[in-house]
């Protein structure tokens, strides 16, 4: 039961990953608008590009279970600096800091899966064990 509850969540958080990034290409100017309102103005098309290559490869390689704790490190390498930035709340006004808490939080318990797989690798569904298994270059 916990090798399917491995590869659910693994799929979960990879799709949610590259669903990002794919977000991020198709809306490229509103993304770009919207790092302009967190003064984000300095490399603007540098930290976009970055930041969709981390969500795709980490999503990747984390939904297909092949280096998914390098994977997972890539997004955490994203996302922590992305609710830092989008959910302080300690600088919010006092009518919205209640809600960017608790969206600060969901994202850190986001976080704490990744350092999950960060910590147990893709496990027993993944591309890597497959390659394992069946004696394959990897």
């Amino acid at each position: 039961m916990k090798s399917i509850f491995d590869l659910v969540g693994r799929m979960i958080i990879g799709l949610v990953s590259i669903f990002e990034a794919i977000d991020s290409i198709v809306f490229f100017d509103e993304t770009k608008e919207t790092l302009l309102a967190y003064n984000l103005d300095k490399s603007l098309n540098f930290l976009i590009v970055g930041s969709i290559l981390l969500l795709l490869i980490g999503g990747i390689l984390v939904l297909i279970g092949y280096n998914a704790n390098i994977g997972a490190f890539l997004l955490i390498l994203y996302w922590i600096p992305y609710i830092l930035i989008v959910y302080s709340f300690w600088n919010d006004p006092a009518d919205l800091q209640r809600v960017n808490m608790l969206n600060f939080m969901r994202m850190l318990a986001y976080v704490g899966g990744l350092a999950v797989i960060v910590a147990n690798g893709g496990g027993k569904y993944s591309i890597k064990r497959l390659f394992h298994v069946l004696r394959l270059p990897s």
